[in-house]
């Protein structure tokens, strides 16, 4: 069963990571996926062909979501490509980690600016071209586990990731009336390039193997799942909700 079959899928950071696992994972379920994409040109490019492998269409549009032009030019391309948008996934995000009482302000409001800024824009865009079409639409946010929990050396990035649940959560009342749910996926420690460095402290990542009942860290994959799920019509009652994917590493506090 494909729940995405003839779908058209949009996702921003979608080069590496979750964002990509979410395309591949989009493509197989029979969605044509436009991919945003900030600096990766041969990720990108990889991750169309692997789409185009599985028989869907693809398109990779570069830009940066912190510009809010880029939102609408991502939107727009889109929709000269597929004629339309079913689904947005606001996946872009950085966390370039820091204390916090020397946190330079340029690291702060860059923060901001993609993952906080650069998700109200694209979900702006999204929801306005939804909305023209008139046959409502999802919209999925990348939020975090660290929208719940604090983190030392996260203090710009937690509150940006808060902020996200909070958008889901408030457009899914100003959008329900057009048909469009808001959802929101909030990943536990997840392999990416975003944690690369930290995780490469054996000990760390020992610890944070230790505090997931499920006894590993994630995976990007173990996204791709969830969001599919919250774009497809089988969540189709399902608005405002934010699903944790953590291994269980929130309710350990032992």
């Amino acid at each position: 069963m494909k729940l995405l079959e003839g779908k058209t899928v949009l996702i921003t950071g979608a080069s590496t990571g979750i964002g990509r696992a979410a395309a591949i994972g989009a493509a197989r379920h029979g969605a044509d996926v436009a991919l945003n994409y900030a600096h990766s040109d041969g990720p990108a490019q990889s991750c169309v062909a692997e789409i185009e492998a599985l028989g869907r269409r693809a398109l990779a549009v570069k830009g940066d979501v912190a510009d809010p032009e880029t939102a609408r030019d991502f939107v727009a391309k889109a929709v000269d490509a597929f004629g339309k948008v079913d689904v947005m996934v606001s996946n872009a995000g950085i966390c370039p980690f820091h204390s916090f009482l020397d946190m330079p302000a340029e690291v702060v409001e860059r923060t901001f600016r993609v993952n906080l800024h650069g998700a109200y824009y694209m979900v702006q865009a999204a929801a306005r071209q939804m909305v023209e079409q008139g046959h409502g639409g999802a919209i999925v946010a990348v939020s975090s586990i660290s929208a719940l929990v604090g983190g030392e050396f996260q203090t710009h990035y937690t509150p940006t990731k808060a902020g996200v649940h909070s958008l889901m959560q408030s457009t899914a009342i100003a959008l329900g009336k057009y048909g469009i749910r808001c959802n929101s996926v909030l990943p536990g420690t997840i392999l990416t390039e975003i944690n690369r460095d930290d995780l490469a402290d054996v000990e760390k990542r020992r610890y944070m193997e230790a505090r997931t009942p499920l006894g590993r860290l994630g995976q990007p994959e173990d996204l791709a799942g969830p969001i599919v799920f919250l774009a497809s019509d089988m969540a189709a009652y399902v608005t405002g909700a934010a699903l944790l994917v953590d291994g269980g590493m929130y309710v350990n506090l032992q």
